[in-house]
């Protein structure tokens, strides 16, 4: 089966603009056209960009994800270096989940606090004012 570009962009969550864009930038490799001219896509068509989009929320830059492409169209010969590009994302990702879990313990942490603070089972203390002012004292 064959998708136009907005059947394509309903199929993989990517805007109009995004799929156009990456089809230029020759993320898209081998597109087809229809009699119009127009782009259409098949399933493997859609299950790359997919995948592009994948890559895309992972970190890739638009040129990271250049020459990833580049390497997937070597074939079998390019897996080495494709799964070093992988593992070095995937460590990134596994970085930001750690800061962004931090992140959650903080605000868990503060939201704690607050509730404490009007539930009238500790005093408000900040760091921005010198001194533990309770917040009676504060106007």
């Amino acid at each position: 089966m064959l998708y136009s570009m907005k059947k394509t962009c309903e199929q993989t969550g990517m805007t109009y603009e995004t799929l156009k864009f990456y089809c230029n930038q020759g993320l898209v490799p081998n597109v087809k056209r229809d009699a119009g001219n127009r782009r259409i896509f098949d399933e493997q068509d859609i299950a790359w960009i997919n995948g592009l989009g994948c890559l895309r929320r992972c970190g890739l830059s638009i040129q990271e994800m250049q020459h990833y492409v580049q390497l997937c169209l070597q074939g079998k010969v390019s897996i080495p270096e494709r799964k070093i590009i992988l593992e070095q994302k995937r460590l990134a990702l596994l970085e930001q989940i750690t800061q962004l879990e931090s992140a959650v313990a903080y605000i868990d942490q503060k939201q704690a606090f607050y509730d404490d603070v009007l539930a009238g089972k500790q005093p408000y203390v900040s760091n921005l004012l010198s001194g533990n002012h309770s917040s009676s004292n504060l106007k």
